[in-house]
């Protein structure tokens, strides 16, 4: 097989950026092993499934298009922009403006990317978008994908079919960007969001964006690719997708992704989980009630056995499944998003289906009334989801996504400590300090500059004011000139050497300890204690010291709270 040929077509190599656009550093393609057993198989699979089949058979209807190309008479400048015929022919001339085929949605404005009358079939959606970070197409930044809610509307029904944020319907949550590359959604280079799920409609259809962002939606193209069809098998479906949340999870409830009565086929559910205790949250199953019954009769073995993986959950990509973001296992704060599509094994159901999730997992010692480490507890973690299913008629799922502010996820901090307010000659050793500025952080980090690990360290002081159970962090930057260093709060060791090296610029959590401090004075010192034999620098980057809420329930046992954290430092894990 020719891989050259192979990796053109799947597009595995770099691809040329758009202008402005920041590239980083999963852009790196390679052909793992995986992949190409992947593409070997790829062709028989979806010949197996009838994808290769069906082009040698004769289709009915006509290819349409609705699409963000500059058409005749429109006037496009940086936000200014207005709509003179929607129907006039694309405008093809050699003037640059010819070329500005894209749209800026002011905050709080709907934008209609289809407005269509069937009977037809949506087979494929295509957009991209600036990111939320400033750069030279948007000085100020831009809305997030989390911000964008994404509706549409069949047959001019006035509840929307799907309702859910972008990134979400394309497997991308938490507002963050990640590639996914399966059948029915690829997000390539975690820009370019692609969907194929088929969307039949009879009367109309209608596709819109909501910018519920204060900052604009910059640099929106998109092509939505459909057939108009002389008429449809009276029997069709229509395909719904719905988002909901809990922050966090019912206590004593399961988690209900989906609640619906009629009949059709489940066929897909986006799944984030933001921890809010320590350690593993997924030993919790799905509970898959069928037709009304009142014990579910497909009832899985874990979270992660749900979306067909096993002993956990790590970042991955395939047609079926996978795990687009995992930041860092069994921490307070970590994220996971996870993605399963049945595809070739859709759930049917005549007259309703209801799928939930226990939030059942391990947790740490203190948060346990018997102050043990087990596996089996009821977690109180925030969920988001979406579900993904075909149904006939009218569903009578009443969940309704919320407003952009309300799905942002509340933040855990009790007390930040911004590295860059402490960059005087006091707070530091040997070596220079500046500030810096990265797209990881939503302000500048502090960067400091030894010459060599003697007398390198740094110094952030904070304030203590309300005796609480808190879990003290550092939020860090790794690059390929950083050093190792070891921390110490009011003089006592926390853990052990923390190496900052990576070849590429990235960031991460260091959690340090779990105590009730009492109010009072801290100060939270780095001391450089070497490097890396692969990092080229003794250099430290740092956006904040963090101390971070934990769960009411530590508050209610109180098993630590009298307990000296300067005698015997404890990090749950």
């Amino acid at each position: 097989m020719n891989t050259k040929r192979l990796s053109s077509i799947f597009n595995i190599r770099g691809v040329e950026q758009r202008p402005g656009a920041a590239r980083s550093s999963r852009s790196s393609r390679r052909l793992s092993p995986a992949w190409l057993l992947l593409i070997c198989l790829l062709p028989l699979r979806l010949s197996a499934d009838g994808l290769l089949d069906n082009l040698a058979k004769p289709m009915e209807g006509r290819s349409m298009r609705a699409t963000s190309t500059m058409r005749v008479g429109e006037v496009r400048r940086g936000g200014g922009e207005r709509k003179l015929n929607p129907n006039a022919e694309p405008r093809g001339d050699l003037d640059e403006a010819s070329n500005w085929d894209n749209f800026t949605v002011p905050p709080g404005e709907t934008h209609v990317l289809l407005d269509a009358q069937g009977p037809g079939v949506i087979t494929h959606i295509w957009m991209t978008f600036l990111g939320p970070e400033p750069q030279g197409w948007a000085k100020k930044g831009s809305a997030n994908h989390e911000e964008m809610l994404l509706r549409m509307f069949w047959d001019g029904q006035t509840r929307p079919a799907i309702e859910a944020p972008v990134g979400d319907f394309f497997a991308n949550c938490f507002g963050k960007r990640s590639e996914v590359i399966s059948l029915p959604v690829i997000v390539e280079d975690a820009d370019s969001y692609n969907c194929f799920w088929h969307m039949p409609f009879r009367k109309s259809a209608r596709i819109e964006i909501v910018n519920q962002s204060d900052k604009p939606i910059s640099l929106l193209y998109y092509n939505i690719d459909w057939i108009k069809k002389d008429k449809l098998p009276k029997d069709t479906p229509y395909f719904y997708a719905q988002y909901r949340q809990e922050y966090p999870a019912q206590h004593g409830k399961d988690y209900v992704v989906l609640d619906t009565k009629g009949k059709g086929h489940y066929v897909g559910t986006v799944l984030a989980v933001r921890t809010r205790s320590p350690s593993w949250f997924g030993e919790g199953d799905e509970k898959i009630y069928i037709n009304g019954e009142a014990k579910p009769s497909i009832w899985g073995t874990g979270t992660e056995d749900y979306f067909l993986s096993a002993w956990g959950l790590k970042k991955t990509s395939t047609p079926y499944f996978g795990v687009p973001y995992f930041d860092q296992w069994g921490i307070v704060g970590g994220h996971t998003s996870a993605y399963r599509w049945h595809l070739c094994d859709p759930i049917v159901f005549d007259k309703g289906i209801k799928v939930t999730f226990e939030h059942f997992g391990w947790i740490s010692p203190d948060e346990n009334p018997n102050y043990k480490s087990m596996s089996w507890n009821e977690r109180e973690d925030d969920y988001s989801s979406v579900a993904f299913w075909y149904q006939t008629g009218t569903p009578t799922f009443t969940a309704r996504a919320p407003d952009a502010r309300e799905r942002k996820l509340p933040s855990l901090e009790r007390i930040i400590a911004y590295a860059r307010d402490f960059t005087g000659a006091s707070y530091h050793g040997d070596g220079t300090v500046k500030t810096q500025s990265l797209e990881f952080y939503d302000g500048p980090q502090l960067l400091y500059q030894p010459p060599s690990a003697d007398n390198a360290w740094i110094e952030i002081p904070f304030e203590v004011t309300k005796k609480e159970p808190l879990r003290l962090l550092l939020n860090m930057t790794k690059s390929n000139d950083f050093g190792q260093y070891q921390a110490y709060l009011n003089g006592i060791k926390l853990g052990g050497t923390m190496d900052f090296y990576s070849p590429d610029t990235d960031h991460q959590e260091f959690h340090l300890l779990d105590f009730w401090p009492d109010p009072g004075q801290y100060t939270l010192r780095l001391d450089c204690v070497g490097k890396n034999p692969a990092s080229e620098g003794y250099y430290l980057g740092i956006e904040s010291v963090r101390l971070r809420e934990r769960r009411p329930r530590v508050t209610q046992y109180g098993h630590d709270k009298d307990k000296d954290w300067r005698k015997h430092p404890i990090l749950y894990r």
